[in-house]
Formats: C-alpha cells, structure tokens, sequence
C-alpha cells in the first residue's frame, strides 16, 4: 500500500474503518481480494510475484497492511519481499505486541517498510527503520511510504477527509472519494525522499497515474462493534479507472 487512512475507535458504531490504495508497478503481477485456496481464512489480494499481499483481513478479525519506505538509496536488490511480512501476521496467531517483538530481531532483512497490525484487541505500527513499535492512539491516522502520520500533502489531506466522514452519517462509499484525488502538491510542500521532484510530483497524489506505475487497487473496509466485516477492493487500470470490484460482507469468528 502506499496510502492508508484508517479511524481506530474513532466512531460510535465502527472499531476500524479503512481506506486504503494500493500503488505498484502495473506489470507486477496480483490476484484481487479473495479468500485465499490455500489460506481460507485469509481475505486479500496476493502478490504473485513474491506470494505475500499489501492488505489483509482474517476470518477471526486480525488486519494487517504494509508501505515501503521510500528510501532508493538503501534498497537491496536481494532482500525477502516486505508482504510477506503481512501475510505471516494475518496467519499467525500471537498478539501484535508478541508477533512485533519478535520480528524487531530480523526486520532488518528487509528494505524499510511500516506494518500496521491489529487482533480486534489492539492495533500497532511498526517501524522498521528503528525496529520498534507502538500501539496506535483512538483516533483518525494517515500512513504513506514513511512513518504513521507523518504530514505529507496527501497523507494530511486524507487524515482530515476522513476526519470529516467519521463526523458525518456515515456512507461507506464516501471512504473511495479521499482515494480518487488527483491533485499533485506544489513543490513547496513535497517531502525529499531521493526520487527527484518530477517523481515527488507524481507521487503526491492520493490517486497515482502514469503509464508505467500507478494505484492498482482502492480497499475500503469496516468492522463495526457487532464484528461484522464490510470489505470492497476497486481494481485501477493505468488511467485510474475501476475495471473491477469484488465485495465481501462477513462476521468474525473469533
């Protein structure tokens, strides 16, 4: 992923709602949200390239989503794919706090990246450039490809859109319109992140088109008090236009 707004018991009805896109490179092939054949209990897309996936969320409720660090200049060409990471969270059956600790001894295997992960119980980010973590504050947060909250253009702007639909009566489908922004952010306000200003440009977006990358997918996702998953994934084509989507409505079963 490399945009993800969530409200952790922000809301009256909702424990986590979820708006998220995921940006790669078109020709990087993946499955769209599905119950996994060989992992029925696990709902998301898969990386096919490296068999890990950028967003899940399990039958018992556990949810995990991952960015890459921006960060070109550190990046080993033979490291484990970072989804993996997701994956095995989703898979797993210990607290985050324990499923963190234990990854803090080896996360340096891996290029830079920030996992979120939660049981229904807690929900925590990690930070492998520190290899620590955190539990994440009630509240509306905004995660892209550097620590949770930090005040990029996009990452602001979809806090506070976010912010506003959670003090609305509440529309799932309102959670894809802080997704679909195009808007590219003036020099001025663009992070340096050793891309060069054209790509800070186009990576500025909340909505990312260009012919080579771009935003595959938009999940938007609520659990509500009642437990009950409300899961929606809109596959992107290189133009930003919806060529699929596939809905999932289900109860966790602890």
């Amino acid at each position: 992923m490399c945009l993800i707004l969530l409200a952790w018991k922000a809301h009256p009805q909702y424990e986590l709602i979820v708006a998220a896109n995921r940006d790669e490179w078109h020709g990087r092939p993946a499955l769209p949200a599905q119950w996994w054949d060989d992992a029925p209990d696990l709902l998301a897309g898969k990386d096919l390239k490296a068999g890990g996936t950028w967003l899940g969320i399990a039958r018992n409720g556990r949810f995990a989503a991952i960015t890459n660090f921006r960060e070109p200049g550190d990046k080993l060409s033979t490291a484990p794919s970072r989804g993996t990471l997701a994956m095995d969270f989703l898979l797993d059956d210990r607290t985050p706090e324990a499923f963190f600790s234990a990854l803090s001894h080896h996360a340096s295997r891996f290029n830079g990246f920030t996992l979120i992960a939660g049981d229904g119980k807690s929900l925590l980010c990690f930070d492998s450039r520190t290899s620590t973590f955190a539990e994440i504050a009630p509240g509306v947060h905004g995660l892209s490809n550097h620590t949770l909250d930090e005040p990029w253009p996009k990452v602001t702007l979809g806090r506070n859109r976010l912010g506003e639909i959670v003090k609305s009566p509440f529309d799932f489908e309102q959670l894809f319109l802080p997704l679909e922004d195009r808007r590219v952010f003036d020099d001025t306000v663009l992070p340096e992140t050793g891309v060069g200003k054209e790509w800070e440009r186009v990576l500025s977006s909340a909505l990312i088109v260009t012919p080579g990358y771009g935003t595959r997918c938009s999940t938007a996702i609520t659990v509500d008090a009642n437990s009950h998953v409300v899961f929606e994934e809109r596959t992107r084509d290189a133009e930003g236009a919806v060529t699929n989507k596939m809905g999932y409505v289900y109860t966790i079963v602890p």
